[in-house]
């Protein structure tokens, strides 16, 4: 299947159109719609779904989720120039296409939803981690996305993946671990991107679940990071600048303070940040 619609190759649509990936967008164009078919497909079944995608560039990815039947995409993009190509895509999907001309850091996404929503991207890697950790951060929780089908540097999907011992895991595995079920879903060579990056890509799926209300998302975010940014050392000395009495907060979780960051399960962390939480009243 070498196209998924009657519309143009994307290599003629990207010269049509005099598109070039920018550096400073964090830009890889993905032109192989037999990939972005496959990546559509890991985001299930589409029907009757709306599908947020951040960071559309030419279209390839929008093509393939129109394609797979979801019900209206709305796509995110802050570069202007892809905007004659979306339009494109748009009459070709009379009323199912949304191109919103924005920072995709600054968007109310929440407010976008429509009735069963989930998002999917290609996203541009200079702010794929800071998006990854706002939607699985945000209150109130439960999500308002189904899942996430979300494409990553390799080595941001091996973190995100990762678990209690594994070598990346740290506090995006936290965060993942804790309000989703994530997997990597494909990985892509990076000859099949225009410009290539310098690193294979892989496309993770996050199913966000249910878990405890009580839960300080901030108090979560400062024990991790505190906890990660010194990992070789033992939580005690990682741990020193939450200034709180680490005494009382290991015996109130069970820990010695001997034991290092990339050890402790997601339940463990999560006790800390009750923890701190309370003895800071």
């Amino acid at each position: 299947m070498s196209q998924i619609d009657s519309l143009p190759p994307l290599r003629e649509v990207i010269a049509e159109h005099g598109l070039r990936a920018k550096k400073e967008l964090g830009q890889n164009f993905l032109l192989d719609l037999n990939l972005t078919a496959r990546i559509a497909r890991s985001a299930g079944d589409l029907t009757g779904v709306t599908v947020i995608e951040v960071g559309p560039g030419p279209g390839g990815l929008t093509r393939a989720l129109l394609a797979a039947g979801a019900k209206r995409v709305i796509a995110i993009e802050r570069d202007d120039r892809t905007l004659p190509a979306l339009a494109q895509i748009s009459q070709a999907y009379p009323g199912r296409l949304e191109v919103i001309s924005a920072d995709a850091l600054e968007v109310d996404y929440r407010a976008l939803a429509e009735g069963r929503t989930r998002i999917v991207a290609n996203l541009p890697y200079n702010i794929a981690t800071p998006l990854l950790t706002g939607w699985l951060s945000q209150e109130p929780w439960p999500a308002w996305f189904e899942s996430l089908t979300l494409m990553f540097q390799r080595e941001v999907a091996e973190r995100i993946v990762a678990r209690p011992g594994d070598k990346a895991y740290g506090r995006l595995g936290v965060l993942a671990g804790w309000r989703g079920d994530a997997r990597i879903a494909m990985n892509l060579d990076r000859n099949a991107f225009t410009p290539p990056p310098k690193v294979t890509s892989s496309v993770v799926h996050i199913v966000p679940k249910p878990v405890e209300a009580d839960v300080p998302v901030r108090a979560l975010e400062e024990v991790t990071r505190h906890a990660f940014g010194q990992r070789r050392k033992m939580i005690r000395q990682s741990l020193k600048g939450l200034g709180v009495k680490l005494d009382a907060l290991f015996a109130a979780v069970g820990l010695k303070g001997e034991e290092r960051a990339e050890t402790l399960p997601v339940s463990t962390y999560i006790a800390m940040a009750r923890e701190v939480a309370r003895l800071r009243g």
